[in-house]
């Protein structure tokens, strides 16, 4: 494994993740949690400096996932990735909260197709920085 070209990985997803959930969870859906305060943690913001931490052991994750599979097929792969990981995380991850908590469908629902979309993006960023690389080999 070329260990330079995983750390540059990981840092281009982290920054990938951390930029669109900012835009997703600070702007657009600011509204929709301001109307549910009554459903969220009461610490919730003094709890917020896990996030990052959060987020980059998931960039680390999702780029180990995607360099075990990686075919060099171009940004073709990092889609498919990006649906495949997006629908077995986020996808499940989105309807259990659903299902668990008194939120909205239509939140549910926002969650799983920003998520999705943020997960096919981080695809095809690991795809660009892994884009004809001969040394993927984890063995």
């Amino acid at each position: 494994m070329n260990f330079k070209r995983f750390i540059a990985a990981v840092i281009a997803v982290f920054i990938t993740f951390m930029a669109l959930d900012s835009i997703i969870h600070n702007i657009i859906l600011m509204n929709e949690y301001t109307s549910l305060q009554n459903l969220w943690r009461p610490d919730m913001q003094s709890l917020m400096w896990m996030m990052p931490i959060i987020t980059f052991t998931l960039s680390v994750l999702v780029t180990l996932l995607f360099i075990r599979g990686y075919q060099d097929n171009g940004v073709r792969e990092g889609v498919s990735f990006g649906i495949l990981v997006g629908l077995l995380t986020n996808g499940l991850g989105a309807f259990s909260q659903y299902w668990m908590y008194p939120l909205p469908l239509s939140l549910a629902l926002k969650w799983f197709a920003f998520g999705l979309m943020e997960f096919i993006i981080a695809g095809i960023v690991l795809s660009l920085v892994y884009r004809n690389n001969e040394e993927v080999d984890l063995e």
